[in-house]
């Protein structure tokens, strides 16, 4: 569920294929997340990474992660409501390492519909998280590395999005 458009791409130069890579690594992340399937999502993993959830876990080391990620994946696959991923900017700090900023949003599992758009358009709409939690976007960072010839994550935050201006922007 991607909005097709093409991500900003700062940093030194990189050849579009590298590009190419990061966008389909995180669809595969959208798409092991969304099919709730652990082994697919730990794959894009580096033995040593490092993870913070949405909520403020640190997670260290792929074993923690794996341990973390086959506790909570699971369950997801029943799951009204599913995260889409989109890439919005692409931040090329050396040839094999990237940092990628991601626009994470709810949508309904039955058709896509964008949840967080209950907070678009609106004066305050701090007050609605309260009330809509599964509505609240996320914007993730990943640092990815290149390693053999495969983009993986070194080290990731993901962060909800609570601020009222952001969420009213949409």
């Amino acid at each position: 569920m991607s909005t097709g458009t093409a991500p900003t791409v700062i940093g030194i130069p990189a050849p579009q294929e590298d590009v190419d890579a990061i966008v389909a690594f995180v669809a595969g992340v959208q798409d092991a997340q969304q099919g709730a399937r652990p082994d697919a999502f730990l794959g894009g993993f580096r033995e040593d990474a490092i993870w913070t959830t949405a909520h403020g876990k640190r997670l260290t080391g792929l074993p923690e992660i794996s341990a973390f990620t086959r506790k909570v994946l699971p369950p997801q696959a029943d799951s009204p409501v599913m995260a889409t991923y989109t890439v919005d900017l692409i931040l090329f700090i050396r040839p094999d390492v990237a940092a990628v900023k991601i626009r994470q949003r709810p949508a309904t599992r039955d058709g896509g519909r964008f949840l967080d758009e209950v907070f678009h358009g609106q004066e305050d709409p701090a007050e609605l998280i309260a009330a809509h939690p599964e509505a609240v976007p996320g914007t993730p960072t990943y640092v990815l590395a290149k390693d053999d010839g495969v983009w993986r994550i070194a080290a990731a935050q993901n962060t909800s999005v609570v601020d009222a201006e952001t969420l009213a922007a949409g």
